[in-house]
């Protein structure tokens, strides 16, 4: 009798557990469906968690470490959701349905990701630019960094035609910006290393009537040529030519003349290397200047000049 009453309670337990069993094998019905949907999501939470733990020990940086726990958790999620969509019989036979519906959410919410991923494919196949060019693409200005499946990463240099820049030269303002791989579709991408070394670089000045615009231009001209890099800036084409259908360039310095009502304006055309621009017209506008101070010839500006006259008659 002893026996009997003690062992009827572990045939009890045993039968409870065998039908916990049961209900989670049995997918037919909608009680064997919510046992198994709160097993996967027990498991799920316990599993991701680990995963999240594991993947944290192994990266040192706390940024870092706090975006791939966030990764392992989404990652988690979306097999969950896959595996709730196999487990209840309404999607069950339509997993292909679904799976598409999926996927077409997916590529309209991710659309900015997948034009990225378009656009490094362009880049990367098409060489439109690479790490060390001297680019401007989606507004910036900068030499490329780093390339990444999603994002470029310039670093920045000024423009004197930009009122955001306070670096007024294309010098290096210090920021690092990423731009979206995207930009290469929908907006022009100007390389200035791609197939030369060299551009061309003006320095315009303005004479007055009364000097001599003729001394001015040979004392331009003569600094212009002492500056330019003509002789690198024309081994550069003719290697540029072997590869494009691009037709003779003029590189020797010039100085063209154009007058207009209040003077003689004075343009000086010639080759400087990329990153030396800024310096070497610094250097040619403060030779020029003082040459021009020597020599008696002055910058014309716009003013204007007011005459004061009293008028004439008897005081009372």
């Amino acid at each position: 009798m002893e026996w009997a009453r003690f062992g009827r309670p572990a045939v009890g337990k045993h039968h409870r557990m065998d039908a916990f069993l049961d209900l989670v094998r049995d997918n037919s019905s909608v009680g064997g469906r919510l046992v198994t949907t709160a097993m996967l999501v027990v498991v799920a939470i316990l599993v991701g968690s680990a995963a999240a733990r594991l993947a944290g020990w192994r990266v040192t940086d706390a940024y870092a470490r706090y975006y791939v726990r966030k990764a392992t958790h989404y990652a988690t999620v979306l097999i969950l959701l896959v595996a709730l969509a196999v487990l209840w019989r309404p999607f069950a036979g339509r997993i292909g349905v679904v799976l598409g519906f999926v996927a077409a959410g997916l590529a309209f919410a991710m659309q900015e990701v997948i034009g990225a991923l378009a656009g490094w494919v362009s880049i990367m196949t098409s060489r439109q630019f690479r790490v060390g060019d001297r680019i401007q693409m989606g507004g910036v200005r900068g030499d490329v960094l780093d390339i990444t499946p999603l994002r470029t990463t310039v670093l920045e240099i000024g423009s004197g035609s930009d009122d955001s820049s306070w670096v007024r030269g294309r010098q290096y303002t210090g920021r690092t910006v990423s731009i979206s791989n995207k930009a290469v579709f929908s907006e022009p991408v100007y390389n200035s290393t791609a197939t030369m070394q060299y551009l061309w670089e003006e320095l315009t000045l303005t004479i007055s009537y009364r000097d001599d615009w003729q001394q001015a231009e040979r004392i331009l001209r003569e600094e212009a040529q002492r500056a330019s890099s003509s002789l690198g800036a024309r081994q550069a084409i003719e290697q540029m030519r072997r590869r494009y259908p691009v037709g003779r360039t003029e590189v020797d310095p010039r100085v063209f003349v154009r007058a207009t009502d209040n003077w003689i304006e004075l343009s000086a055309r010639f080759v400087v290397p990329v990153r030396e621009a800024r310096a070497v017209k610094d250097t040619v506008t403060r030779t020029v200047l003082h040459r021009l101070e020597k020599a008696g010839i002055t910058i014309a500006s716009a003013t204007q000049e007011v005459t004061v006259r009293q008028a004439s008659g008897d005081e009372s």
